[in-house]
């Protein structure tokens, strides 16, 4: 019996399972851990922020060898219940030698954390950055939000945020989730615990023009080995955010999958590395 779009409950399941693309899944986790923590042993200057007073609401930061860098900003994946800061700074050994400081933004996960409240975190998280950036040593001008999978949507979120209005170079999105109502209805929901209405609430396709228009330019960027929703979900955003008139540049990586096309956000000679580089120049 069809559940959505035509698809079964396992099709479903499986297109929202973007594990079924790769070959070892765990190689993929495990390759974010260890290049993740090179960076934390070989990079000078990093440390641990903390953007709020609960448990998990802290940053990883890498500085910029010089004052006044741009700032990327990173918003890690995991269906909003796997990973952490801890497997996020790889992308930091990329971009802190082309004079880029980084930040990987920690957040609490489900199910002891609503989807709702993980929103504010990240949204809160992204805030106190912009905020503390001079003091940081990047420049207030030049930020540039990411994030991947979930922490796509995540981030998509809080560029809603009427605060971070203007405050944003640009933002890149990579093999996001930007409609919930699939999930909501696909094994990923058994932590999450949404319903219809939440899944609508929180999704950043369905936010409606008027809140989308202004938003900065946005890079939205998919692995060649990805399911078909993942497909759809992007396309059907970034018709969303041209409709309201926001600038969007759209790839599809080849030779990447889901968990792979992140390592190329900060990689010189790359489409999306390109790509980033030139949200950061504006």
């Amino acid at each position: 019996m069809a559940v959505y779009r035509g698809f079964d409950q396992q099709e479903l399941d499986r297109e929202y399972s973007p594990s079924s693309e790769v070959a070892d899944f765990d190689a993929e986790l495990r390759a974010y851990a260890v290049e993740s923590g090179r960076a934390r042993r070989e990079l000078p200057g990093y440390r641990e922020l903390r953007y709020g007073p609960d448990a998990p609401e802290l940053i990883d930061f890498f500085p910029a060898a010089r004052p006044g860098a741009p700032l990327h900003v990173f918003v890690h994946g995991g269906f909003w219940q796997e990973l952490g800061k801890e497997d996020s700074g790889f992308p930091a050994l990329d971009l802190v030698p082309l004079g880029t400081a980084f930040a990987a933004v920690g957040y609490g996960l489900a199910p002891h954390w609503t989807v709702e409240r993980i929103v504010e975190q990240v949204t809160s998280a992204v805030r106190w950055l912009v905020d503390h950036a001079a003091e940081l040593g990047a420049d207030p001008e030049r930020i540039v939000l990411s994030g991947s999978s979930a922490g796509a949507h995540l981030a998509a979120t809080a560029l809603l945020d009427e605060r971070l209005r203007g405050r944003i170079r640009g933002a890149a999105l990579l093999s996001g989730v930007y409609d919930l109502e699939p999930v909501a209805l696909s094994y990923v929901n058994q932590p999450l615990g949404l319903d219809p209405a939440r899944a609508a609430a929180l999704s950043p396709l369905h936010a409606g023009a008027d809140a989308l228009a202004g938003l900065p330019p946005v890079v939205l960027a998919l692995g060649e080995h990805e399911t078909d929703e993942f497909g759809r979900q992007q396309a059907e955003y970034a018709k969303a955010l041209r409709g309201a008139g926001v600038a969007v540049h759209e790839l599809l990586v080849g030779g990447r999958n889901h968990f792979d096309l992140v390592f190329d956000l900060g990689k010189v000679g790359t489409v999306l590395g390109a790509a980033v580089e030139a949200l950061r120049r504006g």
